[in-house]
C-alpha cells in the first residue's frame, strides 16, 4: 500500500478537502496570471512599440498558445516516469515567475529591445506552465483518492469518483473565475496605464500563490519516500523486453543428418541456459501483472482527440480575431469611457462562472429523468454538446461580421456589444465541452498515468494552435484578411471553421458509439488500462 503523509488530510465526506480548495485557489491565481499576459497579448504586439501587423500577431499568438499547451503533454510523461508532482510544481513554477518577470523587464525597455527578445520570455512562461498546469491539477485530485483497503468497497469507489468529478467542475470554475479577473481587470490596466505595470502585477500575484502553496506543504497527501509507483516508460520498456526474450527462448526443430527424409526424425536442441530462463520468466512474470498497453491506452483516445482540434482552433478565436473584430467597432460606453476589446473576453468568463454552479443543481436533475443517467448526460455526451453550442458562435460570429462590414460608414460603426452573442455561446460550450475533455481524458488512463491524461487533454488546445495558424496562413493567401478591417473578409474564415467544426462533429458522433459509457472517473475500465473502443 501507497505510504502517504498526513492521512487525515484525505477528502472529507461532504464537499472537498481543505487541500482540493487551496489547490483550486492557487489554480485561479495562475489563470489570473496566464490571461493577464495573454487575452490582451494580440494588441501589445500590433500596437505600441512592437508594431506587427494583426495578421502576422495572431500568427505569433497562436503559435505561442500551441508551444505551451503542447509541451505539458511531453512534461507529463517525464513527470508520472521520473518526477514527482508536489517537486515538479514547485520547480516549474520558478521558471514560470521568470518569464513573468523576464516579460514585465522587457514591457519597461520596449524601446531599446529588439524584438525577437520578447519571445525569450514567452516561452519560459509555456516552459513553466507545460509542468506546472497538469502537476498541480493531478495533484489536486490525488488528495481524493481514498486508501487502498477501501478501494475494494463499491461505494468507496463510487464516492472517489463522484468527488473527483466534482472536483474538475470547481477546478474548472475557479480558474475561471481567475480568468475573469485576468481579461477584465489586467486588459483595462494595460490599456489604460501601462504595459509595465499590466505585466508585474500578474508576476507578482503568481509569486505570492506558489509561496503559499509552498507553505502549505503539511496539508497534502503526497506519496512518500517508500512509494514507488509503476514507471509508463519503465512498463514500455519491460514488456517489450520480455517479448524479445519470449521470440528468443523457443525451441528450434533441425533435421536429422541419419535420416533427411524422415522429417518427424529430428534432434531438439534447447537453446536455454538456466539464468537465462530465469531471466524470461521474471520478464514475463513482471510484465504480465495487468500492465497496461500504454500505446494502445493512447491510441484508443487519439480518434476523440483528433475531432476535438477544431473545437481547440475555434477556443483561439477571442483571443485573436474576435479582438481585432471589437477593435473595428464602436467601444465606447458614454462619451468618454473606452473599453478594451480584450475586456470582452470576460464575457466567456461570467457565462461559465454563473452556469457551472447551476449546471449540477438544475441541468443535470432535468436531464436525469430523460436520460436514466446519474449524472443527466455521459461525459461525451457532454463534450458533443459543447462541440454544437462553438459552431452555432462561429455562425453567429460570421453574420455579426457581416452586418459590421455591410454597415454604411455615414450610419458609424457597430456598437462592440453585437459580439456578446459569439462570446456568451463559447463561454456556455466551454462549460459542457472543456469539463468532459477532462473528464474524459483523466478518466480513461490508468492511474500510474494520470498527469499524462491531463497532458492530452491539454495538448489538443497546443495542437489546435497550430492548426489556427495554419489556417490563418491559408486565410491569409486567399485573400480574407486586411490591414484594414474595413477591407477584410473575416466573415468567410468564420464560416470555414463553422464548416469544420459540423464536419467533426458528424464524425465525432460516429465514433461515440464505439466507445463504451464512461459513467464515472476512474471506472474499472481506466484502471485496466483504459476504456474500450
Amino acid at each position: 500500500m501507497a505510504s502517504v503523509k498526513n492521512p487525515s488530510s484525505s477528502s472529507s465526506r461532504r464537499g472537498l478537502s481543505k487541500p482540493c480548495v487551496l489547490v483550486i485557489l492557487v489554480a485561479s491565481v495562475e489563470r489570473f496570471a496566464y490571461k493577464g499576459v495573454s487575452s490582451n497579448l494580440v494588441t501589445y504586439l500590433a500596437g505600441g512599440d512592437v508594431g506587427m501587423s494583426p495578421a502576422a500577431a495572431a500568427k505569433a499568438v497562436s503559435g505561442w498558445n500551441g508551444v505551451t499547451s503542447m509541451l505539458p503533454l511531453v512534461t507529463s510523461v517525464l513527470v508520472d516516469s521520473y518526477w514527482d508532482r508536489y517537486s515538479t510544481i514547485i520547480s516549474s513554477s520558478l521558471v514560470y515567475i521568470t518569464g513573468l518577470v523576464g516579460l514585465t523587464s522587457w514591457a519597461f525597455l520596449d524601446r531599446w529591445m529588439p524584438t525577437y527578445t520578447l519571445f525569450l520570455p514567452l516561452y519560459l512562461i509555456s516552459i513553466g506552465q507545460s509542468g506546472y498546469n497538469p502537476s498541480l491539477q493531478a495533484f489536486g485530485a490525488e488528495q481524493l483518492e481514498v486508501e487502498d483497503d477501501l478501494i475494494n468497497f463499491v461505494k468507496e469507489e463510487d464516492h472517489e469518483a463522484k468527488q473527483k468529478s466534482f472536483f474538475f467542475q470547481w477546478w474548472y470554475f475557479g480558474i475561471c473565475a481567475g480568468s475573469l479577473l485576468g481579461n477584465s481587470v489586467m486588459s483595462y490596466v494595460q490599456d489604460n496605464i501601462g504595459w509595465g505595470l499590466g505585466f508585474s502585477i500578474p508576476a507578482a500575484a503568481m509569486a505570492v500563490s506558489v509561496a503559499c502553496f509552498s507553505a502549505s506543504s503539511r496539508l497534502y497527501r503526497r506519496k512518500g519516500k517508500g512509494f514507488r509507483r509503476k514507471l509508463p516508460l519503465e512498463e514500455v520498456s519491460r514488456s517489450a523486453k520480455a517479448s524479445l526474450l519470449k521470440i528468443f527462448a523457443r525451441k528450434i526443430s533441425l533435421p536429422s543428418r541419419d535420416n533427411e527424409e524422415d522429417e518427424d526424425d529430428s534432434r531438439v536442441f534447447e537453446l536455454q541456459q538456466k539464468p537465462f530462463q530465469e531471466t524470461f520468466e521474471t520478464c514475463t512474470a513482471a510484465a504480465s501483472v495487468k500492465l497496461p498497453d500504454i500505446a494502445g491506452v493512447i491510441m484508443k483516445l487519439i480518434p476523440i482527440w483528433t475531432m476535438l482540434l477544431t473545437f481547440a482552433v475555434i477556443f483561439q478565436q477571442p483571443s485573436t480575431f474576435f479582438t481585432d473584430q471589437g477593435a473595428a467597432m464602436n467601444h465606447y460606453i458614454g462619451p468618454t469611457f473606452l473599453l478594451p476589446p480584450a475586456m470582452l473576453q470576460s464575457a466567456i468568463t461570467v457565462s461559465i462562472v454563473t452556469l457551472m454552479p447551476l449546471y449540477d443543481k438544475l441541468i443535470v436533475p432535468l436531464a436525469r429523468p430523460l436520460t436514466g443517467h446519474d449524472r443527466g448526460i455521459t461525459v461525451l455526451q457532454r463534450i458533443g454538446v459543447g462541440m454544437l453550442l462553438s459552431i452555432a458562435a462561429m455562425a453567429v460570429a460570421a453574420s455579426v461580421e457581416m452586418k459590421r462590414i455591410h454597415t454604411p460608414r455615414e450610419d458609424g460603426m457597430l456598437s462592440i456589444f453585437w459580439l456578446l452573442p459569439q462570446y456568451i455561446l463559447l463561454g456556455i460550450s466551454d462549460v459542457f465541452t472543456v469539463v468532459g475533455m477532462q473528464e474524459f481524458f483523466y478518466g480513461r488512463v490508468p492511474k500510474a498515468m494520470r498527469t499524462v491524461g491531463i497532458g492530452l487533454y491539454l495538448s489538443v488546445f497546443g495542437v489546435g494552435s497550430f492548426a489556427s495558424a495554419g489556417l490563418v496562413a491559408v486565410a491569409e493567401r486567399l485573400g480574407w484578411f486586411s490591414g484594414d478591417m474595413r477591407e477584410a473578409e473575416l466573415y468567410k474564415y468564420y464560416w470555414l471553421l463553422a464548416c469544420l467544426a459540423s464536419l467533426s462533429f458528424i464524425v465525432f458522433v460516429i465514433l461515440c458509439r464505439y466507445y463504451r459509457d464512461e459513467g464515472a472517473i476512474g471506472c474499472a475500465d481506466a484502471e485496466n488500462g483504459g476504456g474500450e473502443f
